[in-house]
């Protein structure tokens, strides 16, 4: 178990806003966090867990210790006639766990290719993109209980998956149970942290077209029944055009939330706005494009400070500072703020933020 102190975190969260960590932890075993939890300095303290730092935004300097989550590995835990198991590391590498996935002739995971993070965070956001969500695919996880160190798995029904939103996002009234059971929507924020996770990758595959920009791409290329491998490369293709490079432009990526609403509400919008970007959802609900939203306020490629809306895609707000003079948790928030503003005088609709705010 390494213990660094008064760590700097600009490299450590994709936005690139300067900050500190008071304690860190880097944990790369299970054994690290049992290591940790009997740690008589380290005990009672709350935690924070840092996976790829692609979803948060930091407010000021990290009080909390930080468990910067390390652990590594990709296997292929279970085959059957229907399917395969694999299970990853929560340190590795989003993408690249997704890359393997395919390299090995296991299809599933194609179109959540290239969004950012851990695959620790994953089940945290219930991350989703293009037509697929991490719900659809998961098998299972792995935790410790941080009160108790015992590890516990968890099934969907039990991460209480919801649209960009677990078990994982809401605040603990107790503990899990001794035999790894589970209340379904109770809360494991701070509580839990999650070692590893398992994907249930079905033999029965076949490709998941729903998106526009996909069937544009299919269409282009002549291809009738595209490859998993097609697919990935096509939402890569997507996801560089729409979307900056963290490396180059420091952002979380989607900063809002997709809001839902009725069909009456969007009737109602669309008497207005016609050209409102909007989905059925299977449940009757519509969901709107928030990006649309914002850009019909006037706010692509403005700025508050060095916190700016992406010219490109206005779901998207950006770093615009340099590494020696960031942009700070602050003004991020005051754009946010501004933004939500501009969409609920507009369209009566509150966007909700997709990032943890630190």
């Amino acid at each position: 178990m390494l213990v660094e102190k008064n760590v700097p975190l600009q490299t450590y969260n994709t936005f690139g806003i300067a900050a500190r960590a008071h304690t860190l932890v880097r944990v790369r075993s299970a054994k690290d966090v049992h290591d940790l939890l009997g740690d008589h300095r380290l005990e009672r303290q709350p935690v924070f867990v840092l996976g790829g730092g692609s979803n948060i935004v930091l407010t000021g300097d990290v009080k909390p210790l930080v468990l910067k989550m390390e652990i590594k590995g990709l296997r292929l835990l279970e085959e059957t006639d229907k399917a395969w198991i694999v299970e990853a590391g929560a340190g590795e590498v989003w993408h690249e766990a997704v890359a393997w996935t395919l390299a090995q002739g296991y299809p599933g995971l194609e179109n959540l290719a290239l969004i950012p993070g851990t695959v620790g965070a994953a089940p945290v956001q219930n991350i989703g993109a293009y037509g697929v969500e991490l719900q659809d695919r998961f098998h299972s996880l792995v935790a410790i209980d941080l009160a108790t160190g015992r590890p516990f798995t968890l099934d969907a029904a039990q991460c209480a998956f919801g649209y960009r939103d677990s078990v994982f996002k809401h605040a603990a009234p107790q503990a899990p149970h001794e035999g790894g059971g589970l209340h379904r929507g109770m809360g494991l924020a701070g509580r839990a942290v999650i070692t590893h996770v398992r994907f249930l990758l079905r033999k029965d595959w076949a490709p998941e077209l729903g998106y526009l920009d996909l069937e544009r791409k299919r269409q282009e290329a002549g291809v009738e029944r595209p490859t998993a491998q097609q697919i990935f490369d096509w939402v890569c293709e997507i996801r560089r055009a729409k979307l900056p490079d963290p490396a180059v432009i420091g952002n979380a990526g989607s900063f809002f939330k997709n809001p839902t609403v009725t069909p009456e509400q969007c009737q109602d919008i669309i008497a207005r706005d016609p050209k409102i970007v909007h989905y059925p959802m299977p449940d009757g609900t519509i969901k709107l494009a928030a990006g649309w939203l914002i850009d019909a306020c006037g706010w692509k490629g403005k700025m508050v400070g060095k916190a700016g809306v992406y010219d490109k895609q206005a779901l998207v707000l950006v770093n615009r500072g340099t590494p020696d003079d960031s942009v700070t948790g602050g003004e991020v928030m005051t754009l946010a703020r501004a933004i939500q503003t501009s969409v609920y005088e507009r369209f009566g609709i509150r966007l909700e933020p997709e990032p943890v705010v630190v």
